[in-house]
Parts: structure tokens; C-alpha cells; sequence
């Protein structure tokens, strides 16, 4: 089997290169000259340099490929503009070029996001029947970048997956709570226990390769998820248990964030580089359920998750250690 992997130098995609590499694929990348090297060194890869913009990259890149495992993303811009032509004009172009150059293609998985779909607005998880219902422009831009290989579905062999949040070895957002923890705080926003869908990596692009495997998942959205939610609190107790010690736990009320958000969103207006939080990710974070239920993925094709908790959190405490991140 030969796939492709987009967004192969990131946390997931690193991961799931890997991952196929061990059942034996010969995987292709598609990566800017700029990109950076370091989950890749020695790795026995193909690379194509060219971005989702490069029609002739793209198009050798593709060619005679059996999977294309879409993850390239953009998670951060400073302008809708930015957002959408990352997300859907680029999905876009990566299926035009899969149309003409992969005929005999036999999965085209998109690595979308909860965000596509939006918050529980209950203590019931989403399911892929709830009607979507995105909160930031990050968000949307991902939903239509599902409406893009959805379209397709009926020329093209297609799977979307979608991972609520994310942890593990290499990642770099969820590290800030880690961080934070060591230096013996736990910020919480609000002042009601807030509940997340949490999986690990590892668990996370076994399951997008199941779902690029399975005959039922042609056409079909899944979750790709922990088997139940966390509340912070429980993170946090793992976290302790991992690394050994406790940290205070402080309540942000939910108009402070909305506050700091603001400042930064205005401080960023004058650096080159997008805000780490805004006034749109102020309003996902003060959501009481970031759930979802993957128990279809489970039906369809075995998916579950393996990866406890708080083996998960260890792990992940261990390897930031390990390389000088904690």
C-alpha cells in the first residue's frame, strides 16, 4: 500500500506516518521547503515539496496513491480569509488532484475536527447525526472543508474523522497545561465542573487507519474519541499522579476570559503572528461539554479507545521530561 500524509511534520501526523510505516505502507509527505524536519530525520519516507496550493506538487505527490490521509490544517490565523483558504480551498484542490491523478484510490480520510461540529449543549455527547453548529471561524472553516469531500463522496471513496481534543507525546497546546501544572497551578475556567472528550494520539490514528480500512466507513463522519468524559478535575489528579505533585487549582471566571482574551486579541493586531487565545476561543473554552460519542466508530469498524487516562498522562509527562520540555 502507498499513502500520502499531509500535515506529516505535525503532532498527529507525525504520529500516524508511523503508524502506517509499521504495517508496511510506503508513505508520501507533502511538505514545504520551510517545514521543519525534526519527527522525520530517518525516517524511510517519499517527500514531495509543494503546499495544498502547488496543483503540480499535489498532483506527483498523489499519483497512483491508495490512501490520502488529509491532516494538514491551519488551527491559528489572523483573518477568516486566512482560515478558509487553508481549510476548504486547500481540501478542495487535495481532492481534485486525488481525482485525477489516484483513479484506483481506495480511502480518501479527512482529519476534520469536533470543532467542525461544535460543543454538546448537554451532559449527552454529540453524535454524528447532530446537527453541526461550529462556534469559531477555525470551526466553520473545517465544516466546509467536510462539505468539500462530502460533495465528492459519490466519485470518490471518502472518510472523515473527527478528534476532539488531543494529547501526547510531541504536542504543543495541551503541553501549556502541563507546564502550567508544574509550575504548581491549574487554572479552571469557570466555577460549574466543565467535561472534555480527551484521546491520545496513539489511539487516535489507529482509529483514522480503521476507518481508512473499512469497507462501512465509505462516505460516513466518525468520532475518533475516548470512551467516556473527563471532567479537569480528573485530569488533574492524573497529572498529579504523574508527576508526583499537586498544584492549586485556580477558577478564572468565565468574563475574566472573555477580558484577557480581548487584550490579546488587540495586542496581536500589532505582531505578525496570531493570538494564542481571542475573543472566539474565549468562547469555546467556557463550554461546559466538549463531548462526543464514538461508539459508531466502535459499530462500524472495532475503533476503542486502549489508552487509559492516566496511562496516557504519564506517558506524555514522561516523554516531555524525557526531551527537556518540563
Amino acid at each position: 500500500m502507498t499513502s500520502l500524509v499531509t500535515g506529516a511534520t505535525g503532532f498527529i501526523g507525525s504520529h500516524l506516518l508511523e503508524l502506517l510505516l509499521s504495517k508496511g505502507h510506503t508513505v508520501r509527505v507533502l511538505l514545504r521547503k520551510t517545514s521543519s524536519l525534526e519527527w522525520l530525520k530517518g525516517l524511510p519516507i517519499e517527500m514531495f515539496y509543494g503546499d495544498l496550493f502547488d496543483m503540480g506538487a499535489m498532483e506527483k505527490a498523489v499519483a497512483g496513491v491508495d490512501y490520502v490521509y488529509h491532516s494538514a490544517g491551519l488551527t491559528k490565523a489572523k483573518t477568516p480569509e486566512e482560515y478558509y483558504r487553508a481549510n476548504q480551498e486547500g481540501t478542495r484542490n487535495l481532492l481534485q488532484a486525488a481525482l485525477s491523478k489516484a483513479p484506483n484510490i481506495r480511502r480518501f480520510v479527512h482529519i476534520s475536527s469536533q470543532a467542525a461540529a461544535g460543543p454538546s449543549p448537554t451532559s449527552a455527547p454529540i453524535n454524528e447525526g447532530f446537527p453541526p453548529h461550529p462556534l469559531t471561524t477555525y470551526g466553520k472553516s473545517k465544516q466546509k472543508a467536510e462539505e468539500e469531500v462530502l460533495a465528492l463522496a459519490s466519485r470518490i471513496p471518502v472518510t472523515i474523522c473527527r478528534p476532539p481534543a488531543v494529547y501526547g507525546p510531541r504536542d504543543k497546546d495541551v503541553f501549556e497545561f502541563f507546564n502550567t501544572y508544574k509550575k504548581g497551578l491549574q487554572p479552571i475556567v469557570g466555577f460549574s465542573e466543565k467535561y472534555v472528550s480527551l484521546v491520545h494520539v496513539t489511539d487516535l490514528v489507529r482509529g483514522f487507519v480503521l476507518a481508512g480500512e473499512s469497507e462501512k466507513a465509505k462516505g460516513q463522519i466518525y468520532y475518533i474519541s475516548s470512551d467516556r468524559a473527563y471532567g479537569w478535575k480528573e485530569v488533574g489528579e492524573a497529572t498529579r499522579a504523574a508527576m508526583g505533585r499537586g498544584a492549586i487549582r485556580v477558577r478564572i471566571p468565565e468574563p475574566l476570559v472573555y477580558v484577557i482574551s480581548a487584550f490579546a486579541e488587540i495586542g496581536a493586531k500589532f505582531s505578525p503572528k496570531p493570538a494564542l487565545i481571542n475573543l472566539e476561543k474565549a468562547r469555546d473554552m467556557v463550554q461546559d461539554y466538549w463531548t462526543c460519542d464514538s461508539s459508531r466508530a466502535l459499530r462500524d469498524f472495532g475503533y476503542k479507545q486502549e489508552i487509559s487516562l492516566e496511562d496516557g498522562v504519564r506517558g506524555t509527562v514522561e516523554w516531555y521530561k524525557k526531551h527537556g520540555w518540563l
